[in-house]
């Protein structure tokens, strides 16, 4: 979904802050405060404003991915909405998208913007990517999710949000041929059809949506092809910023895979350390360490960053002792996990967190 944030990558996947009022105001739609909704999601307090904004400054510059998919699932528990992803998607407006957005609106017709979203989505966001093709007089738009394993509700925001956007751009109502879905809904169909245009299909292979590829010729009413080339090159620039700090983002990808449940109890009881991470990827722990550093960024803040959002999701997960958790994070003993979990929470326990949780989702 195309507000200004910082566009160089972070240890942990972000999205930009202004993706954060569609999800609040719907939110708040449904009697949820702010409070209440980023208490619910495992957020430290005061991380989201309260509404209305007294100052649209006050939103965070951006926000952990992962934190973003957790909202969106404590929105739709608390405000027992089945359709809260659309419903979010659906209030989204120029302003939710970053630079990429500003440079979509001076394009020349729908077909440019597809084209440009799918080189500048991720000045906006790390939650997936879009792709475009071409068959006969069908174009079809399909989203790669990073989170395949979040709820329904972040691609049918997605999805919502497109459509939303797109009608902004033409000036006029679109309606997609048709929209598949990886997973399953037994939400009320209508209500999907009022959003997207048309009912989806579920349990399909991939996240996709069909269209007249005569769509794509559709002009951008009011388009200043005068400013066009200053915002293109606004966001050149900030896609030459993120190249080269791209080795965190790949240090990350790193991590994570040493991180794998099934890894880490096979490379149990080796740490996950620099050494190993640079071997991994085919270089010197020397030369990671330096590359690191020039993206001002260090090993330890991305190796926290991907224990804190994996830690995350298993103290979700019921079944998991906090000894397990421990381990598949990499760690030696527990009270070395108790002690980081802390840090990253500003003092809270992990069984602390796990039972608030649980109550929340009471």
């Amino acid at each position: 979904m195309p507000s200004v944030c910082s566009n160089l990558p972070a240890a942990t996947p972000r999205v930009t802050g202004a993706y954060l009022l569609p999800l609040l105001e719907t939110a708040a739609e449904r009697g949820i405060d702010a409070a209440a909704l980023g208490a619910a999601a495992g957020l430290a307090p005061d991380t989201l404003p309260a509404l209305p904004l007294a100052d649209p400054g006050s939103l965070p510059e951006s926000l952990a991915a992962h934190e973003y998919i957790a909202l969106l699932d404590a929105g739709a528990r608390l405000g027992n909405d089945p359709h809260f992803g659309l419903h979010v998607g659906e209030r989204v407006r120029p302003g939710t998208y970053s630079v990429h957005g500003v440079v979509l609106m001076a394009c020349q017709h729908l077909g440019q913007a597809f084209e440009l979203t799918q080189r500048y989505e991720q000045l906006a966001h790390d939650l997936g990517r879009s792709q475009l093709a071409l068959d006969g007089d069908t174009a079809r738009y399909t989203w790669l999710t990073a989170y395949p394993n979040a709820s329904r509700h972040l691609v049918e925001s997605v999805f919502a949000g497109i459509r939303i956007f797109g009608c902004w751009l033409a000036g006029r109502p679109l309606a997609p041929r048709e929209v598949r879905f990886a997973h399953d809904s037994d939400a009320d169909p209508a209500e999907y059809e009022r959003v997207l245009g048309v009912a989806p299909r579920f349990g399909a292979g991939a996240n996709t949506a069909a269209f007249e590829a005569a769509i794509l010729a559709i002009p951008v009413p009011n388009a200043d092809p005068g400013l066009f080339p200053v915002l293109r090159e606004h966001a050149e620039r900030l896609l030459r910023e993120r190249a080269r700090h791209g080795v965190v983002g790949e240090v990350h990808e790193a991590v994570l895979r040493r991180l794998s449940p099934d890894l880490a109890r096979a490379l149990a009881p080796e740490p996950v350390r620099l050494a190993n991470v640079a071997a991994d990827m085919g270089t010197s722990a020397r030369t990671l360490q330096r590359k690191l550093a020039d993206a001002g960024a260090s090993f330890q803040q991305v190796l926290d960053g991907v224990r804190h959002a994996l830690a995350l999701d298993y103290l979700r997960q019921d079944g998991l002792s906090l000894v397990d958790i421990a381990f598949l994070l990499g760690y030696q003993e527990q009270s070395a996990f108790t002690h980081a979990f802390r840090e990253w929470s500003g003092g809270v326990n992990p069984g602390a967190w796990r039972e608030r949780q649980r109550m929340n989702r009471c």
